[in-house]
């Protein structure tokens, strides 16, 4: 079928429309592309529907800032209220975060799956590890994920590695959902020449050829529920036109982990701890600057990792954004920050990703989600061993000095002694750090237990028939590793689940 046919975009639909199909997905990111794609594969005749819309390579924006306006909610600009506002990021548009993501892709970890049958060992039988294997060999194979090739590394993470190697961490080049990349250092604003294999070029596309139509710019408001039974969806266009889509056997919901309890509670669907257990993985980052131009712009936007204590929560990583973001992590004001500045190529950031034990809540608040979420002083804790560790890699990798970014620490420094300070006495409070949080979960968790989840362990939701939540919203945990693979991993079981 041609794009003509699959494809229809809300904004020029300005009419009542109605539709009836076999399976609505709400959400085409990772979880939502996965499942259309399995079901689709199967011979039901599937109908995702998408907030945002569609994007052509050429569209993405040289600017990080104009890129969070154009493709992501809320301009990039949500914030989970707490102890310290932190900001957190989701997109919107087709293939959801995927197209403006890092490309990082792990396979689920093994260790955090047997913690998962620890606690419920229901889970064993519903999400055999054989089958996750599987389907995550299928979806490697498909979007062609491989470790960063070092001839488009990039100095960045060059200098990680070394980093690593002198401190005997372990340490590997990230493996990117990418073909042929030509490290232009721009994931995150949307890969310019089209380079990554994002969910709407692969799963999304595979979906299209086997029938499935994808409604984009299109939002849906509601669940239909009739005598217990999810029958459908209710949204509006961007063009202004009430959307109706009757589904004869499913409604699979994979919006995130934020929209998706919203949407439930939304539709008076408050079965469980829906919007409780709200999980994630802040992260914080340090500056370096360095003898040598390292042009942190340049190269894979993400193409090393440091994973010798990811059995402590943290997983360390080269970072690569725009000459503003980077601006903003420079230390000092005036003359200071313009020597910085004028300096900036010599600069790098890197960054640790926190596998977080607090918990937090997604609400609705006329509607729209509200996120709270406090880290626990363990957290904290977290935080700031990964900062000294970032210094060590940074100072052991031939840094010049270090910018910790850390209220009431020195500012800069070359000591290690400083970076151990940090470690052992610096600040308990979150407000003192500043942090951003990805990858969040567990706000329809699942379990076999209807008293303490929001869906059974085969995704279907406890107390409504026909209804499925596919996304990592259902996670019982975080898993401390950049989870675009598992989602999909877990979407293509839900899709299975719901076509027996």
């Amino acid at each position: 079928m041609n794009d003509a046919q699959t494809r229809l975009d809300g904004r020029a639909i300005t009419g009542t429309f109605t539709r009836e199909v076999d399976v609505v997905i709400v959400g085409s990111g990772p979880a939502g592309a996965a499942a259309a794609r399995e079901l689709a594969r199967r011979g039901a005749r599937v109908l995702v529907v998408e907030a945002g819309r569609w994007f052509d390579p050429s569209e993405f924006p040289r600017s990080a800032f104009d890129a969070m306006a154009l493709t992501y909610r809320d301009m990039g600009a949500s914030v989970a209220l707490g102890i310290s506002p932190t900001p957190f990021i989701q997109a919107k548009m087709v293939g959801g975060s995927s197209p403006i993501n890092g490309a990082i892709c792990w396979r689920f970890p093994r260790d955090v799956y047997d913690e998962w049958l620890a606690a419920d060992p229901a889970l064993e039988v519903a999400l055999p590890w054989t089958e996750l294997e599987s389907v995550t060999d299928e979806l490697d194979a498909r979007l062609g994920v491989k470790p960063t090739d070092p001839a488009i590394a990039g100095r960045k993470n060059q200098l990680m590695a070394l980093g690593a190697e002198a401190l005997g961490l372990e340490h590997r080049p990230i493996r990117r959902n990418v073909a042929e990349c030509e490290g232009a250092g721009r994931c995150m604003q949307g890969c310019p020449t089209g380079r990554k294999a994002s969910v709407d070029a692969t799963l999304l596309r595979d979906a299209e050829v086997a029938g499935a139509i994808v409604l984009s710019s299109t939002e849906v408001t509601r669940i239909d529920v009739v005598h217990g039974r999810a029958v459908g969806v209710t949204g509006r266009t961007d063009g202004g036109a009430t959307v109706t889509l009757r589904a004869r056997h499913a409604v699979i919901v994979a919006a995130s982990a934020v929209q998706s309890p919203v949407l439930l509670m939304r539709s008076g669907l408050h079965h469980g701890p829906v919007g409780r257990h709200f999980q994630c993985h802040p992260g914080v980052s340090m500056a370096g600057r360095f003898p040598e131009p390292v042009r942190m712009w340049e190269g894979a936007t993400q193409g090393h990792e440091v994973i010798g204590l990811r059995h402590e929560g943290l997983k360390f990583e080269a970072l690569g954004f725009g000459l503003g973001v980077m601006a903003g992590r420079l230390a000092g004001v005036g003359p200071s920050l313009a020597r910085e500045l004028d300096d900036i190529a010599h600069q790098a950031d890197w960054g640790v990703a926190v596998r977080a034990r607090a918990q937090g809540r997604v609400i609705a608040v006329r509607g729209k989600p509200l996120v709270f979420f406090s880290p626990s002083a363990e957290d904290i804790g977290r935080f700031r061993r990964g900062l000294r560790v970032l210094g060590e890699l940074m100072l052991a990798a031939g840094a010049d000095h270090v910018s910790p970014g850390v209220k009431g620490v020195v500012s800069q420094t070359a000591s290690v002694s400083d970076l151990i300070h940090l470690e052992r006495e610096g600040p308990r409070s979150p407000t003192a750090f500043t942090s951003v949080f990805t990858h969040m979960f567990g706000t329809c968790r699942m379990g076999s237990s209807a008293a303490t989840s929001v869906v059974a362990p085969d995704f279907r939701h406890h107390t409504t028939a026909g209804l499925y939540v596919a996304d990592s919203s259902v996670f019982p945990t975080s898993l401390g590793v950049n989870p675009q693979i598992p989602i999909m991993a877990m979407a293509t079981l839900c899709a299975r689940r719901a076509a027996s």
